[in-house]
């Protein structure tokens, strides 16, 4: 049996968790640079607030309902996820955490000691709720694509009691069918229209067909979505959390940026960024792509982007910043009004696997990155960093709205007043 629990509206949510005079109100949470709704509160989704839209459309709309707009505070998000996690993890000895509000459960041998899958996903939301004052749903199956549908059934179904079980051929065809077919792991947009011009329209739906022919008209994924809709489990942990190809870390500036140390300070801090992803996936880049541009929406367009060949494939932030440094002069224009900049990294490898080259030596230090993931893992994001990052903080994203940081900061820990 596997089971995936995750945090309702966890941006949301963790706003509420230090401030009970926000418990019962409706919550939203803004993007970088306070651009556009990516969370919001049962509450606020409730009055139909849409997410993914511009918060400047919805400014009144948010004014006339009360509700309480917050920044993104990613800073108090990953601190309240790590001790969520700490607590699902009590629960098996095969924990995959699968994103920072979701993860995966797998029980084996679990048979004789749990009487009811219910009653125990409602001991683990209890388990959370104690401890984080997090509101998660748990849904259980014989797969991870079922745990994952039933997930989706103890949340938004009617009359949903933050768990759902589909342990028989009845709870799965009578979840399935209730679930559209674009709300199946895996299922996306575009594939979801396809499905739907050849009539596949529920979860069920997509179940009943030939999974082979799945595998000629689609790929072999939906092939495997398919087997495991029918309780044949397919994917194993690796297959859940495959590699990326590429790595890319951008950010629209808070204010428009003139100054050639402020935009190099952003470039320093995403390569920065990319490097530490790639280290953490065990890949290397064999090129990296670097870009800035202003607003397309103002006069004077003006974008550059380059891409550098490194002479070794490498996952050094040492590395990624210098070759920043080498092409910034062509980069940098003086006086155009910077609106974002960013750095990718393409063409990966396996760091197992790397080629070397006879002239060319790496300039990595695995050793000097372990040391700095370490530090930073244990004090926080950018505690050591390299000194072009710190050129500058002009550059950083506008957060008119951000919570303390209840925490992570000594300044801002929550003050309990006893009368």
């Amino acid at each position: 049996m596997y089971a995936l629990v995750d945090a309702t509206s966890f941006y949301a949510s963790a706003e509420k968790v230090f401030d009970p005079s926000i418990r019962n109100k409706p919550v939203v949470v803004l993007s970088n640079n306070d651009g556009c709704i990516v969370a919001a509160s049962p509450e606020a989704k409730r009055l139909n607030i849409p997410k993914f839209q511009p918060y400047f459309k919805l400014k009144s709309v948010l004014a006339e309902h009360n509700v309480i707009i917050r920044s993104s505070n990613y800073e108090l998000y990953a601190d309240l996820s790590d001790k969520m996690m700490k607590v699902i993890n009590q629960f098996s000895d095969n924990h995959h955490i699968y994103s920072i509000d979701e993860s995966f459960l797998k029980f084996e041998g679990f048979g004789d000691l749990v009487d009811s899958w219910e009653q125990y996903g409602h001991v683990i939301r209890r388990s959370v709720w104690r401890s984080t004052k997090l509101p998660v749903g748990v849904g259980f199956g014989p797969t991870p694509t079922l745990a994952k549908a039933a997930n989706h059934a103890a949340k938004k179904f009617k009359n949903a009691t933050g768990v759902a079980v589909i342990d028989n051929q009845q709870s799965r065809r009578q979840i399935l069918a209730n679930l559209n077919v674009e709300d199946v792991w895996g299922i996306g947009k575009r594939l979801t229209k396809q499905l739907n011009q050849q009539g596949i329209y529920s979860a069920l739906d997509l179940a009943n067909q030939n999974p082979r022919l799945m595998r000629k008209q689609f790929s072999v994924v939906l092939e495997r979505t398919v087997s495991e809709l029918n309780g044949e489990a397919c994917l194993s942990w690796h297959e859940i959390t495959q590699r990326k190809k590429e790595i890319y870390s951008t950010r629209s500036f808070g204010e428009r940026i003139t100054d050639p140390k402020a935009l190099k300070a952003a470039l320093a801090t995403h390569c920065a960024i990319v490097s530490k992803k790639l280290r953490k996936q065990n890949s290397l880049a064999k090129n990296i792509v670097i870009f800035a541009h202003s607003s397309p929406f103002e006069d004077s367009y003006y974008k550059k982007s380059f891409i550098q060949k490194l002479p070794v494939a490498s996952s050094d932030v040492r590395v990624f910043t210098h070759a920043v440094s080498d092409i910034f002069h062509q980069l940098f224009k003086s006086g155009v009004k910077y609106y974002k900049a960013g750095v990718g990294a393409i063409e990966l490898e396996d760091d197992t696997f790397l080629q070397t080259d006879l002239f060319s030596q790496s300039q990595d230090s695995p050793a000097l990155m372990k040391c700095l993931d370490e530090i930073n893992t244990r004090f926080g994001n950018h505690t050591a960093r390299t000194g072009a990052q710190l050129q500058s903080n002009a550059w950083h994203m506008r957060r008119a709205f951000l919570s303390p940081y209840y925490t992570t900061r000594w300044s801002d820990i929550p003050l309990i007043k006893c009368q």
